[in-house]
């Protein structure tokens, strides 16, 4: 039986992940910040642990779903004395380019085989099962983590070596951004002419340019109800990761600069919000 250990385990990703693992048969090791928020894991089988050390202990795998590169490396560095050297670290949370070569750095160090994994999907697809996982890492170790991303995702994608499954990601946020922020002033400008909203939506339906995120996005929209999906302040951060990385290969890109703008300035008014609650600073 595979010990996976969860760091991470009571966020709005982290915890569907490690209950869909311990629902796959596999024995789960869990940890968040703020053990409250992991506990009803434990109905499912689950070790609540109050240390990561604690819940890398006897861990064939380590997974981390953490908001930002430095909880991801505090995390696995205050793990470091309870994993063994035949442990592999999945790195599942969205880091960047930068933050991932610090993990990649980190791994190396303390002989730690490392799969970067982000994955493409919400709190939905979490709590489903139905993520795409973007895996990049040595091929010798993905037998031993296929089980893994089968648990968590519908998809796996290999990519090659490490670091490229964190350039997809931020490359799939820019278009996941982009037409939620499209919905968001679609509706506004709809509105704003005078228009039911109602009509944008028959009028795109069933057409070309229909998409279930449009019709996720637009309904959350109209009829304000913004419970987070994928949080505002987490868009935001992602924004500027995918900013970092535009910078360092020299790429103009304007509708992915503004829109990683927009989401900033709408962060700053509610972080907690989803996504599509970006829609109220256009108001």
């Amino acid at each position: 039986m595979t010990v996976v250990a969860v760091l991470g385990a009571g966020g709005s990703m982290g915890y569907g992940m490690a209950r869909n693992l311990a629902r796959a048969g596999i024995s789960v090791r869990a940890w968040n910040r703020t053990r409250e928020k992991a506990e009803p894991l434990a109905g499912d089988g689950t070790a609540v642990l109050g240390s990561p050390a604690q819940a890398a202990e006897g861990a064939d795998v380590i997974v981390t779903m953490l908001p930002d590169a430095q909880a991801v490396l505090d995390a696995v560095e205050a793990a470091l004395p309870g994993a063994g050297g035949e442990a592999i670290w999945v790195q599942m949370s969205t880091l960047g380019e930068q933050g991932t070569e610090r993990c990649i750095q980190l791994a190396g160090e303390h002989g730690l085989a490392f799969v970067d994994a982000p994955v493409l999907g919400t709190k939905q697809p979490a709590q489903e099962g139905k993520l795409v996982v973007l895996a990049s890492g040595p091929d010798e170790v993905r037998d031993r983590v296929q089980p893994v991303f089968d648990a968590v995702g519908q998809r796996t994608m290999w990519l090659g070596p490490a670091g490229r499954g964190s350039q997809l990601k931020l490359a799939t946020n820019a278009w996941v951004l982009a037409v939620t922020e499209g919905c968001a002033e679609a509706v506004a400008f709809t509105e704003g002419m005078g228009l039911e909203p109602a009509l944008l939506v028959e009028a795109i339906t069933g057409g070309p340019l229909d998409s279930p995120y449009f019709q996720l996005k637009t309904k959350a929209i109209i009829e304000r109800r913004f419970d987070p999906q994928f949080r505002l302040a987490l868009a935001a951060k992602d924004g500027r990761l995918m900013e970092e990385a535009m910078r360092r290969h020299h790429l103009e890109l304007p509708l992915v600069t503004a829109v990683a703008r927009q989401m900033a300035r709408a962060a700053e008014q509610n972080p907690d919000k989803d996504t599509s609650a970006s829609y109220l600073i256009l108001r």
